[in-house]
């Protein structure tokens, strides 16, 4: 019955943008930090960005900082990732997850260890080519 799903990723011109959803059913958002994790083909699952349960505090990789902004709306139960100035290197299946508050230590330095979320959606495709 816990679920996270997806959506909004498809095909997009290097430079462009995309907005990826990950709504939630059978729990409520608002009790949880989510993150985004990406994995390309041939390469392992990587931390893309972090939010804490009050929207209060995020984290991103270094590769998308100014460019990826992390968002939730608790009242729609969804978390949303905005990705501008796309470029061919962010093409990966793009999954999100729930997990716990973090220390403030954690928050900064370990929030991208896949371990440390429970819940996880089946992904969605974002794919950047000319």
């Amino acid at each position: 019955q816990l679920q996270l799903v997806e959506s909004g990723g498809g095909l997009v011109q290097p430079g462009g943008s995309l907005r990826l959803s990950c709504a939630a059913s059978g729990f409520t958002l608002d009790n949880y930090a989510i993150g985004w994790f990406r994995q390309a083909p041939g390469k392992e699952r990587e931390g893309v960005s972090r939010i804490s349960r009050s929207g209060g505090s995020t984290n991103y990789a270094d590769s998308v900082k100014g460019r990826f902004t992390i968002s939730r709306d608790n009242a729609k139960n969804t978390v949303y990732l905005q990705m501008n100035s796309l470029k061919p290197e962010d093409t990966a299946v793009y999954y999100c997850a729930a997990g716990p508050t973090l220390s403030a230590v954690v928050a900064t330095s370990r929030w991208a260890e896949k371990g440390r979320y429970d819940y996880w959606g089946q992904g969605t495709q974002v794919t950047v080519s000319s």
